[in-house]
């Protein structure tokens, strides 16, 4: 999952590379000189599989930054990081935006995000989800 603008430009950089190196790796056999060999049919798919995983990262990260986001109902307690993170991103928040809704640094935040909020007490957790807006049992 992507987290925040510089996690994004990389990743659009990564799937740039690994688009192009697929192109090449496309074109290299199609020269008809031979049949492609297994190798390059293993390096072809996992190239796809890499940039595609790529691209759905993406695609995620400009859907919450467009605000595309519904605050689904939680199945477990290990759902819980992962929404909040797409909530903050979906409210157009960064990560330094929220610090300063909570007076924290942004270093803090990127640790519970790295994390994913293992570090965050129920009280810090409680005041995230109040700065992001978020009421239990409603949907945004």
């Amino acid at each position: 999952m992507i987290k925040n603008e510089r996690q994004y430009r990389t990743a659009k950089a990564q799937a740039e590379r690994f688009s192009e190196a697929l192109c090449t790796l496309n074109a290299s056999g199609a020269d008809g000189s031979e049949a492609p060999s297994r190798s390059l049919a293993v390096q072809r798919e996992a190239l796809q599989s890499q940039l595609s995983d790529l691209e759905a990262d993406i695609r995620e990260y400009e859907s919450l930054k467009a605000g595309d986001f519904a605050f689904e109902q939680l199945e477990g307690v290990s759902d819980l990081p992962r929404l909040l993170i797409r909530a903050r991103i979906a409210s157009g928040l960064s990560q330094r935006g929220l610090a300063a809704r909570l007076g924290l640094k942004e270093q803090q935040i990127q640790r519970y995000e790295a994390n994913n909020y293992a570090s965050a007490s129920f009280t810090r957790i409680r005041d995230i989800v109040s700065a992001l807006g978020v009421e239990a049992g409603h949907r945004n």
